[in-house]
């Protein structure tokens, strides 16, 4: 089975190729985000190639440019480090190659320029076949900086990687990166590399590096930041002042001379030097680390790590003001994790990650967070899968595939990873860690512990990993409801549509469908027999933060002698439209469409009043744990249940827990049919505690209560008085039975 990814795709016809051929032969084409294109352009040539999207944000690359080929023979095509000539490699300085000679220096004076220049803008050359472009920033890394295994490897996740980050430097919209990755995946390294590339080229510029701890930035610092700029070329490396292996700050400034006697005496003159005052400093780690402060580049390693009392959130609101003056952003994040469980730091960095999603902007064009997300699965950057080019290696080979390491794949990654998977299936938690540690998807690297959890969470996340496997979208479909030609209170259709707020796993056979009787001028549901709903409603349209709560609505089967499988899941919505009467009406056209009533809160009345209007009051249930003439007058005018009562929550959350025991993860016969993935997440975060936040969960309880409702219905209390009969007792001794008086 072939392996399709989706971390980046190429975008076609974004410019008319006559304009493209145009502001490409004058070079009109400006570093930065372009508006009318809707692109961000990393090209510093003017001129621009390949239009690429990862992960929603567009972004073009520069025009191809006399890509570099090692050799004719395409196999024999790959990155290779070029060897520092012997030469300048024991020129130590700038003072040492100014005791050069000028013929010495001339000959050597058009290499250092090439340096400079791909530094600047970037590198090409053939991988397999290919022309490859890699940027300035990760030409610097592959090929100028030392980490732990001496030279870095090329891998095509990183190319990626510095890509998107070269898109988030050229938006002047945008505050940095917010990168969700999995172990081992070089972060640290790359991060410790552009803070050396970027502070050994800015004048007046600070650079910071904050850590999960105080401990770990400093080992960030020592063990990573320094080496890379101790070991630079002299060309690219600055008069530096203080310790060449510095602990605490890399000053890359004019060191003071010291004013001696001799040169006193024989006025001496001293060379003028020019340094840059730019420095690279770590901090411990807390909430108001850099405060006040002015950084060029922020490198944020382990921010998913964070624990109590330290909070990534706080800190990014405090960090984030040491990156902008004003309106103008002057600095940069590179933040990068993976993330602990969710209530050891995970749930803030996850937080902080969704709110930089580039799809979701303000009217200032930028995210919540001011960063911009990035997620790239595990088995594109996972030790030991990548062959010689440095491009993983999916699925399993037909043949073995010699790695980048010399040792032979014999396994594709992702067949790697679900052996793994398997093998941990008998332990939740280690199952979880590992998860988080080498995700495929966003929700496996937020996976939960199962300890703190009110449900079961072993069950929930393995509907969640089946439904992944089977891939779900065979089974559900997003759309719509709509009245048939406009009109109120017809016939309602469903219309599939990939942007639509349902997401629906059945639709009835046509005779159930619209299955609407009235009685006495009132409409009542026509297959109530087969099923409910369960919604969690609101009132009010806006709100002052403009998120607010969002809508649910979940439909559930039970059993009935109708082809219908029971206990089924078929409705999820989990929306909240730009006015509460749109979700009233979409409520409504779900529960003509299946003809099937709901039980929804009555905290919020608003939808029960709409149903009541429109006519509908028939499809509002009445709470199940009251007999009818015990509800009260706006109970028995509007129907629903409330969510005050203890006895109410207990029961729904018991509902819920019954049903995810008997109907969801794997069961005797094979794996549930419960295919909605963010109600599934819902339950899995879910407190009793705090239930205004969980929508879903809200909704499908009340689903499950009402396709139950005779659980909750109340025993009617009788008062049994004794009845006397009057029969008569008799004495049977004797030949002759006698009445006993």
């Amino acid at each position: 089975m072939s392996y399709e990814q989706t971390l980046y795709s190429e975008v076609k016809d974004v410019v008319n190729p006559k304009i493209l051929s145009k502001q490409n032969r004058y070079k009109k084409w400006e570093y930065g985000y372009n508006s009318d294109y809707d692109f961000v352009v990393i090209s510093k040539t003017g001129q621009i190639g390949q239009i690429i999207e990862i992960q929603n944000l567009r972004i073009a690359l520069p025009a191809e440019n006399e890509p570099f080929k090692r050799s004719k023979n395409k196999k024999e095509q790959y990155w290779e480090r070029q060897e520092y000539p012997k030469e300048l490699s024991r020129i130590k300085s700038r003072f040492d190659w100014d005791e050069y000679p000028t013929d010495f220096k001339e000959k050597w004076f058009d290499y250092i320029d090439e340096e400079f220049r791909r530094r600047d803008e970037g590198y090409w050359f053939y991988n397999n076949g290919s022309p490859i472009y890699i940027t300035g920033t990760h030409y610097m890394y592959l090929q100028w900086s030392k980490i732990d295994i001496g030279a870095p490897e090329y891998r095509e996740a990183n190319r990626l990687f510095f890509i998107f980050w070269e898109a988030c430097k050229a938006d002047t919209r945008c505050y940095g990166m917010c990168y969700l990755k999995n172990r081992r995946s070089g972060f640290s390294f790359m991060s410790s590399a552009e803070l050396v590339n970027q502070a050994t080229i800015s004048s007046d510029s600070r650079y910071g590096i904050l850590s999960k701890t105080g401990a770990d930035a400093k080992k960030m610092f020592t063990d990573k930041v320094v080496p890379i700029s101790v070991n630079y070329p002299f060309f690219f490396k600055p008069i530096q002042d203080g310790m060449d292996r510095p602990k605490t700050e890399l000053a890359y400034r004019v060191p003071a001379s010291k004013l001696t006697r001799r040169k006193l005496e024989t006025n001496e003159q001293l060379r003028e030097l020019q340094g840059l005052d730019t420095t690279i400093d770590w901090k411990n780690t807390g909430d108001n680390s850099y405060d006040g402060e002015k950084l060029k580049l922020l490198a944020h390693d382990e921010s998913g790590k964070w624990e109590r009392p330290d909070n990534i959130l706080n800190n990014w609101r405090v960090t984030k003001t040491t990156l902008r003056l004003g309106r103008k952003i002057v600095g940069k994040c590179m933040m990068g994790s993976t993330s602990n469980a969710l209530d050891k730091g995970g749930d803030n960095f996850k937080k902080l990650y969704y709110n930089s999603d580039v799809t979701k902007r303000n009217r200032n064009g930028q995210t919540s967070s001011g960063l911009y997300s990035l997620f790239i699965p595990m088995e594109w950057n996972y030790e030991g899968f990548m062959d010689s080019f440095g491009l993983p290696v999916f699925t399993t080979p037909k043949n073995k595939i010699l790695g980048i390491d010399n040792i032979p794949i014999e396994i594709g990654v992702i067949e790697h990873w679900e052996n793994e998977v398997e093998g941990l299936k008998n332990d939740q938690d280690s199952l979880n860690e590992y998860y988080r540690q080498f995700p495929r998807t966003e929700a496996h690297a937020f996976r939960d512990e199962t300890k703190d959890s009110l449900f079961n969470l072993v069950k929930i996340y393995e509907q969640i990993d089946y439904n992944d496997e089977i891939n779900n979208i065979a089974n559900v479909t997003t759309g719509n409801f709509q009245w048939k030609n406009g009109v109120k209170d017809t016939k309602v259709i469903f219309y599939p549509n990939p942007k639509g707020r349902f997401k629906i796993s059945w639709v009835p056979d046509n005779h159930m469908q619209n299955n609407v009787t009235i009685k006495n001028g009132i409409k009542h549901p026509g297959n109530e027999h087969v099923g409910a709903f369960g919604c969690d409603s609101y009132d009010i349209s806006g709100t002052v933060d403009g998120k607010g709560s969002n809508g649910a609505l979940h439909g559930l089967t039970k059993f009935s002698m109708e082809n219908v499988k029971p206990n089924h899941f078929f409705l999820e919505y989990i929306a909240r439209p730009q006015t509460a009467e749109i979700f009233f009406e979409d409520v409504l056209m779900a529960l003509v469409f299946y003809g099937m009533p709901i039980l929804a809160e009555n905290n919020k009345p608003r939808l029960l009043y709409y149903l009541k209007r429109r006519g509908y009051r028939g499809f509002s249930m009445n709470r199940p744990d009251k007999l009818t003439y015990k509800l009260s007058v706006a109970e028995k005018e509007i129907g629903g249940i409330p969510n005050s009562s203890e006895d109410i929550k207990q029961a729904h959350a018991a509902a819920i827990e019954s049903y995810i025991e008997d109907y969801v993860g794997l069961l005797e016969t094979g794996y549930g049919d419960m295919y909605f993935q963010r109600t599934l997440e819902d339950w899995a975060k879910f407190n009793i505690n705090q239930r205004t936040k969980y929508d879903a969960t809200i909704s499908s309880g009340l689903a499950i209560m009402a396709c139950n409702k005779n659980k909750y219905r109340p025993v009617p209390y009788t008062f049994k008085k004794p009845v006397k009969l009057d029969f008569k007792k008799y004495d049977n001794q004797g030949s002759i039975s006698k009445i006993i008086k």
